[in-house]
């Protein structure tokens, strides 16, 4: 059997999106080793994919690539019931007026990526090309007619006047669908699951109870994201109520109809069928 290096590594998107839940979160309270790690998005991905990584946020898209590897951590997501306030489309025209333009993307994240190209071909029937850049809105306005941000890089370009139409794909995807859409989840790698199942169990327990108690006061979290990226009260808390961090029924069906578009645009080579951890998981791999 692999052994894993300690202390374990608990990954945490760089970004602000995630901060509910790890506000009240302390890796030291926990039976093993254990430390946080964060990261930018394709870093986390690329961790749980090539196995340095084995409990983590990750893209859903990421996670879909190799969906049978990896369980889901219960009641655990970046999710949008509507807008998500942080992945946006900048453009000159009206998104279903790019014609078969160039789009501008960022390069750090799979899952906004393909949520994109999922909406405009299916809902707009576009076909635009697209080409890859660092994330300033300023340099790939100049190469493109559109420019996909996401993260803290697109809040940041959202505060400003730019003079560009935005365009929310969190709302984009809800006006289409009648669905919330899921931008990261929590997963753990199988084989990590099953040598350490209480482990396992614990941290997904104590995420959940972070995320809950900073939903039930959200004014720690946006205390500390007023000192570390500016902004008013009123925004911070507009910004974290509009997200949603459940993983239940109707976020796992709007991430359901999410990877069979995926998979039907051959943006995914299979498809995906999520599985939860739950407490009859750790039976099974006990058993």
């Amino acid at each position: 059997m692999k052994s894993f290096e300690q202390p374990f590594k608990i990954g945490k998107i760089e970004y602000t999106n995630d901060w509910p839940v790890y506000h009240h979160f302390d890796s030291s309270a926990l039976s093993l080793p254990a430390e946080i790690h964060s990261d930018l998005p394709a870093n986390l991905n690329r961790g749980l994919l090539e196995e340095t990584l084995y409990l983590t946020p990750v893209s859903s898209f990421a996670y879909g690539t190799r969906s049978s590897d990896f369980w889901l951590l219960p009641d655990l997501s970046v999710s949008a019931k509507n807008a998500v306030g942080s992945i946006l489309l900048f453009s000159r025209k009206p998104i279903a007026e790019l014609g078969n333009g160039t789009i501008a993307l960022t390069n750090t994240s799979a899952t906004s990526i393909n949520l994109l190209k999922i909406i405009l071909h299916k809902r707009y029937q576009l076909t635009p090309e697209y080409i890859s850049m660092d994330p300033s809105l300023d340099e790939m306005m100049e190469q493109a007619d559109a420019a996909l941000l996401i993260g803290d890089h697109a809040i940041a370009a959202a505060q400003k006047e730019t003079g560009y139409i935005v365009t929310d794909l969190g709302q984009e995807w809800k006006s289409w669908t009648g669905l919330s859409m899921t931008f990261a989840v929590w997963a753990v790698n199988k084989k990590f699951a099953a040598t350490y199942p209480e482990f396992v169990t614990e941290t997904a327990q104590q995420l959940v109870k972070s995320k809950q108690r900073s939903i039930a006061d959200l004014n720690p979290v946006i205390q500390e994201a007023q000192q570390k990226m500016g902004g008013d009260h009123a925004y911070w808390k507009h910004y974290f109520q509009q997200l949603w961090y459940d993983f239940g029924e109707k976020e796992q069906q709007g991430l359901a109809l999410y990877f069979k578009y995926a998979y039907e645009l051959e943006l995914l080579d299979h498809e995906v069928h999520m599985e939860l951890w739950t407490d009859n998981t750790l039976i099974r791999v006990n058993e």
